[in-house]
């Protein structure tokens, strides 16, 4: 019995001609892309990041467009192949051909790639276009690209490209403390819709389908605007210093590290004081708690008093009072900067608060001031007075913890006081040990690589160079390891004066000591052995020089400009300006940051969301099998239906395409000579053809354990006899082509072929034609 024949559609001829309509996905993801994130400008200074993003994604789409015409499967691994080629001839200097990696070349990227983890967590956004930043750029826009192009051509599923841009547009969203700008949103939104755009389909049922995306592009807009709680500016939830500011404003970071280096980008002037009687160091927050291998963190202030009121007072010794006039030229933080021992602040806002215990001024939000005035104490005790200094100890517990601190740190700190009869002397050796004459410790904008696993025993025994954070850090630690209570406090020194007063610039970004007293409060010390006049010595600590016989600690000189020297380090200053490429090769890599495990996380979920990508449908069509395969051994109304499925199937997959209008023994014929099937196989072939007409014509149900045998030996055969790699990664019965989702208007289905059951396509369950 033979079903009867229905003629195929006639093949439409697309009106913008084959070669433009093919190109039109593959140009529109890329450039989505691109629109997507463009909110990386508000986290990467000047448009150097741009140019690189451009590259990679063209770089991505051109070896796409090419590979998926050849075979779609071929377009992803092809990709990520031109991505990383690209990648090597870009950043390294010993790629094999230049653009293929090799040892050194893969070594090259992975420390520029740990150097741009490191940038982003201690740079204030926007940070500087370095080439550790540019290659996370180009990396990171690659792979999206690669993302989103699978989803767009090779799947044939535009609205699910928006996933990935999701992506694109929430890191800058996430790093940057402010809103974005408002074109940044819209570009984003405007790059989804033209994924959209990329169904016609759609649009010929809603013919206003450009209008509408336009007005819902105009409408995140406007909602973006009007509320307020939207955004990325957070609130003050761990205390922790803010980034730059959208208008180009400074804050602190308030994180002290002991490894990396710190370069200066040009200074820009923060505040001009007038009325400071001496040299005094500005104190914006301080550091109570010490995390080994990480260093020092802020944690959030306990809870102040209005900075408005009446301020109770940390120091009681014999101190001079004064007034000052502050005005703030750019900076912008949590931190409102403070001289000395406020005793009153004048501010317009009344937003601030003040923590006694730590002597901070601090806001729920960064802010940016116009200016204040204060008055304060600078306390002046003599040296006598601070060894005479006695009584219990009434400060938090937390400065005296030193919990988790190499054994070898409190060894060196006991040897360099051995001898010191008064907390003041353990502190004056311990400051003399880092700055005195003979001292092996040295000033550098880059720290030396450690080996010893202790980021802290390493610049105390190996590295002995560094710059203010590594010498705060470490005294800091070595005086609680001596009993003596002890903080970071960050901020700035005292600038440089001026007829118009003193002039405090982001060169200025200063850390030093402040150790505490009984009855006298907390006292400055500072260990960096500066040699450019910025060092500010209070009284005490030149007395008791003096005392001792010595001069002046002998100060080194600043250390050139490193051309080779390790990523920047875990935290403090301002923005760090890092290395040129191929910069510390042979350095080893750096430390894990505060975030390096987040950019770890995110490469990971890209990775495994294009593993993912390549590997669904493979997966999806197993399942297809699954379930076919057990409806057709159940038997009963729906097996023979689900096993002739199976066939089709299994042939598409393997290059023969049976055309929706051939009859089911037209088809079988079909495939058994494609697919060069004899003796058993063909066999099992024409009697599964036989039940199924049986099945379809006569009524007679197939009993169960009849056909998943016949079709197994098919499906066998049809595989053994067409090996294929893209058959298993991505069947073709599962991932159309791109052309087959393109239709001409009133390209509509024939309803009298559509519902001809006696076709070879019949009972085929549209959800499983992918």
């Amino acid at each position: 019995m033979s079903a009867p024949t229905t003629a195929p559609p006639a093949a439409a001829t697309p009106s913008g001609g084959p070669g433009w309509t093919s190109l039109l996905p593959p140009i529109a993801s890329g450039l989505s892309v691109l629109l997507a994130g463009s909110a990386t400008a508000a986290v990467v200074q000047g448009a150097g990041w741009l140019a690189h993003a451009v590259v990679a994604v063209a770089a991505v789409v051109l070896t796409g467009t090419l590979l998926v015409r050849v075979r779609p499967w071929l377009a992803a691994p092809g990709q990520l192949v031109a991505l990383v080629l690209l990648a090597t001839g870009w950043f390294t200097r010993s790629g094999i051909l230049v653009v293929v990696p090799g040892p050194d070349a893969v070594r090259e990227l992975w420390a520029l790639l740990g150097g741009a983890g490191v940038q982003i967590d201690t740079g204030i956004p926007p940070v500087a276009a370095t080439p550790e930043i540019l290659l996370l750029v180009t990396l990171g826009f690659g792979t999206l690209a690669i993302a989103v192009f699978g989803l767009t051509v090779t799947v044939g599923a535009p609205a699910a490209g928006g996933v990935p841009l999701l992506v694109v547009f929430a890191v800058p969203t996430a790093l940057q403390s402010e809103l974005l700008p408002w074109w940044s949103l819209v570009a984003a939104a405007a790059g989804f819709g033209l994924l959209l755009l990329l169904r016609p389909d759609r649009l010929r049922q809603a013919p206003g389908g450009a209008a509408v995306v336009a007005l819902a592009v105009a409408g995140a807009l406007l909602a973006g605007a009007a509320t307020t709680a939207v955004g990325t500016a957070g609130r003050f939830d761990s205390a922790l210093g803010s980034g730059g500011g959208a208008d180009g404003s400074i804050g602190l970071n308030p994180f002290t590290s002991l490894r990396g280096q710190l370069t200066r980008s040009e200074p820009r002037e923060l505040f001009r004081v007038q009325g400071l009687q001496r040299p005094t160091y500005l104190r914006a927050l301080t550091l109570q708690t010490y995390v080994p291998q990480e260093g020092w963190t802020a944690g959030r202030p306990a809870p102040g008093v209005p900075l408005t009121g009446a301020l109770p007072p940390s120091t009681s010794g014999p101190a001079t009072e004064q007034d000052v006039q502050v005005e703030n030229l750019g900076f912008r933080d949590y931190w409102l900067p403070l001289f000395g021992d406020p005793t009153a602040v004048g501010i317009a806002s009344e937003s601030w608060a003040y923590d006694a215990a730590g002597g901070i001024a601090y806001s729920e939000r960064p802010r940016s001031e116009d200016g204040w005035t204060q008055s304060m104490r600078l306390p002046e005790p003599s040296a006598d007075q601070l060894r005479a200094a006695a009584g219990p100890v009434t400060v938090d517990g937390a400065y005296t913890d030193t919990a988790g601190v190499d054994p070898r740190v409190a060894g060196i700190a006991r040897e360099v006081t051995a001898g010191a009869s008064s907390a003041f002397d353990r502190a004056m050796a311990l400051e003399n040990h880092f700055t005195g004459p003979g001292s092996p410790f040295t000033y550098s904008l880059a720290t030396a690589p450690g080996g010893n696993g202790d980021a802290l025993v390493d610049f105390l025994t190996r590295g002995r160079t560094g710059y203010c954070e590594q010498y705060a850090s470490a005294m800091a630690v070595m005086l609680r390891a001596v009993g003596v209570p002890a903080r970071v406090a960050v901020g700035f020194t005292a600038g440089d004066e001026g007829p118009d007063g003193r002039t405090i610039t982001t060169e200025d970004a200063h850390a030093w000591v402040e150790a505490w007293f009984p009855g006298q409060g907390w006292m400055t010390f500072d260990p960096t052995p500066l040699a450019d006049g910025r060092t500010v010595e209070p009284a005490y600590v030149q007395q008791a020089r003096e005392e001792a016989g010595g001069a002046p600690a002998e100060q080194q000189p600043p250390a050139p400009e490193p051309s080779a020297a390790p990523p920047p380090p875990d935290g403090g200053g301002q923005t760090p300006e890092p290395p040129p490429p191929g910069a510390g090769e042979d350095d080893p890599a750096p430390g894990p940051g505060g975030s390096w495990w987040v950019l770890l996380a995110v490469g990971a979920a890209v990775l495994a969301g294009l593993a993912a990508l390549v590997l669904a449908p493979g997966l999806w069509r197993r399942r297809q099998y699954t379930r076919r395969s057990g409806l057709a051994r159940a038997g009963g109304s729906g097996a023979a239906t689900a096993a002739w499925d199976e066939i089709l199937a299994a042939s598409r997959d393997h290059g023969v395409t049976v055309p929706p209008g051939d009859t089911v023994r037209g088809a079988a014929a079909r495939i058994a000579e494609q697919h060069g099937l004899d003796g058993r196989p063909a066999e099992a072939l024409r009697e599964l053809v036989e039940r199924v007409e049986a099945s379809w014509y006569g009524g007679m149900l197939p009993a169960a354990g009849t056909l998943d045998g016949l079709v197994d030996e098919v499906r066998t055969a049809i595989a053994d006899g067409s090996p294929s790699l893209r058959a298993r990664v991505l069947p073709a019965s599962v991932v159309p082509a791109p052309a087959r989702r393109q239709k001409d208007d009133g390209d509509e289905p024939d309803d009298d072929r559509a519902t001809a059951e006696p076709a070879a396509h019949a009972g085929a369950d549209p959800a499983d034609r992918g």
